[in-house]
């Protein structure tokens, strides 16, 4: 593909947006099967599919030249149905790629890199406790892959032959992220797994490049990722399960009130994410809250002394939707 043929404006990502639901819902049975981190409920690939189709679907009729805006509404409305750790973080990851694209009409290399950048630092912020070997892993990855390239070309940054070389070096960084998952947590290293976020994010990316570039999608590399292929068993199955509950619901809240509320679910669980949906007033946002805890009430109850939760979804822990 020529660097020429590039298509960077809001069809592409629009097409990019339909690509990855398809895919993700194609690869939702491997994703669910090799679920074993954090909680081994084997949902990884439903929560991914079901973000985003939320943020697909929002923007199905929606019409606009800028990428970042229309990226934004897409985030938006994945955060506000946002299913699980990985679904959570897909919304922040695709909010914070929004925020340097505001205002653009057509991608550029130097826009993508500032996009990953802000999207990775969004993304591990949101996490009270980040863990490497995750999608955390891949997303940081692609940012160093995006920036480094940046800062070595021998072209003009905003040509299509840079945009295009980000784009390989992207796509190879993700690769080696998802392989390199499987010796960082010793959960993987006892299942023999990469872990099902880590080849989601993969996915995404993969989708990225090739809806730039107006390809169809190759993902006959992913049979060389262990446990992966589809003869193989569904190892979450086999995999002790976390007891009690995910709470997330949607509240509004100050600075203080936020890093207060975060304080206190800290103490009262963990896989605690935090992320502002959007801004209400000048230090008020409307925040996506996750969380998992032995019982939802307490959560809730705690929840309600900072404001009040809308979008309420208690899941148990020990359900495997996949």
């Amino acid at each position: 593909m020529t660097p020429h043929k590039l298509d960077t404006s809001v069809r592409a990502i629009r097409e990019w947006l339909a690509r990855s639901v398809k895919s993700l819902g194609n690869h939702s049975d491997r994703l669910n099967a090799i679920n074993v981190f954090p909680v081994a409920d084997g949902d990884t690939g439903s929560n991914l599919y079901l973000t985003a189709r939320a943020g697909h679907d929002a923007i199905s009729k929606l019409e606009s030249d800028d990428i970042g805006g229309f990226l934004e509404v897409a985030a938006r409305a994945s955060l506000e149905s946002a299913r699980g750790n990985s679904g959570t973080l897909l919304a922040v990851f695709l909010s914070g790629l929004s925020e340097p694209w505001s205002g653009h009409e057509r991608l550029t290399a130097p826009l993508l890199a500032l996009g990953l950048e802000r999207a990775k630092v969004r993304s591990w912020s949101a996490l009270s406790e980040p863990v490497e070997g995750t999608m955390l892993s891949v997303i940081n990855a692609i940012s160093l892959a995006a920036g480094s390239t940046l800062a070595h070309l021998k072209t003009d940054p905003d040509s299509r032959a840079a945009l295009d070389a980000v784009l390989t070096q992207m796509s190879q960084a993700a690769q080696l992220a998802v392989r390199g998952t499987e010796a960082e947590l010793p959960s993987l290293v006892k299942a023999g797994v990469v872990d099902a976020g880590a080849v989601g994010m993969l996915i995404i990316i993969d989708e990225l490049c090739a809806a730039i570039r107006s390809e169809s999608t190759e993902f006959d590399s992913y049979d060389d990722f262990h446990g992966y292929r589809s003869q193989d068993p569904h190892i979450h199955l086999s995999e002790e399960t976390e007891s009690g509950v995910e709470v997330m619901c949607t509240v509004s809240l100050d600075a203080l009130g936020a890093a207060t509320l975060r304080g206190q679910l800290d103490s009262m669980g963990n896989s605690v994410i935090m992320s502002p949906v959007n801004q209400l007033e000048e230090d008020t946002y409307r925040w996506r809250v996750h969380v998992h805890v032995p019982d939802a009430e307490p959560a809730l109850e705690l929840i309600r002394k900072h404001g009040d939760p809308v979008n309420i979804s208690v899941t148990d822990l020990c359900t495997h939707d996949g």
